[in-house]
């Protein structure tokens, strides 16, 4: 599988660099065809600059910048409408996620044709480096909620770094999440529609420099707002955006098309 990886990426410029040579070094030593797409989101520093620049000695790397409207969702957004792999990581830029990971979830997709595999810093083999203290017991009641809330066992939803593949990225449209609630939308819409995921324990740490984008005071809302929303899904929409339903609708497209163009030859 051609693996993409989506980077939001703003105010970036003492972490972009470190994030994208090791990302490419890890995956071109395991020859894994990949491209990593970073979306400016109209950083004011020098971000941009910096991504120029390893663009001259690594072609894996494609920039875009987002217009706007900003914000690390539409970031994300900008990113999955213009991948072209077979299959989509999302990780952040100041490279608080592992490559070795995303290895680990590369192989855990091809190995069980899984339709997505989800990252989990909280269960065996999982681990987190110099997380806030109250950013951390806010993340565990979140996780809390959501997992009761959706009666779901995956205890690590609002971890953005995950892999789909593309079709799955295409089940779940439309995407809504301007912001960090994002990072809850995607699987939880994968679930409900009922695509299979496998879980993996991954590694977090820290950023080194430059400040956290993630302001919980502004996004508990936002978040409870995706929560719900995925909610009446799941309990309302009595199935019709399921993955099975999906498949249906593809093939009896496909078939009307061929029915169409027949009838067509015919006259």
């Amino acid at each position: 599988m051609k693996l993409s990886i989506v980077i939001p990426a703003y105010n970036e410029e003492e972490s972009i660099e470190e994030t994208i040579v090791s990302l490419h070094r890890c995956l071109k030593a395991r020859h894994i065809d990949h491209e990593i797409l970073v979306t400016n989101d109209n950083s004011k520093d020098k971000t941009l600059s910096v991504l120029t620049d390893l663009q001259k000695t690594i072609s894996a790397l494609i920039v875009y910048t987002n217009p706007g409207p900003n914000g690390f969702g539409y970031a994300v957004r900008y990113g999955l409408e213009r991948f072209s792999g077979d299959c989509v990581a999302i990780m952040m830029a100041d490279l608080s996620d592992d490559p070795l990971d995303l290895i680990k979830f590369y192989d855990k997709m091809e190995e069980g044709d899984y339709d997505c595999v989800f990252g989990n810093r909280f269960i065996k083999g999982g681990s987190t480096k110099d997380y806030p203290r109250l950013k951390k017991i806010a993340n565990r009641m979140a996780n809390f909620l959501i997992r009761i809330t959706m009666g779901i066992p995956y205890g690590d939803t609002t971890n953005a770094f995950k892999l789909y593949k593309k079709e799955t990225i295409r089940g779940i449209q439309p995407i809504l999440a301007p912001h960090f609630n994002l990072t809850i939308e995607l699987p939880l819409k994968a679930i409900v529609r009922g695509y299979r995921y496998a879980v993996v324990p991954n590694s977090w740490t820290n950023r080194k420099a430059g400040e956290s984008k993630l302001k919980i005071k502004e996004m508990g809302s936002r978040y409870f707002f995706i929560l719900l929303y995925c909610l009446i899904e799941k309990k309302f929409s009595r199935g019709d955006y399921h993955k099975e339903n999906q498949v249906t609708r593809q093939k009896n497209d496909k078939l009307n098309l061929e029915k169409y163009k027949w009838h067509q030859r015919q006259y």
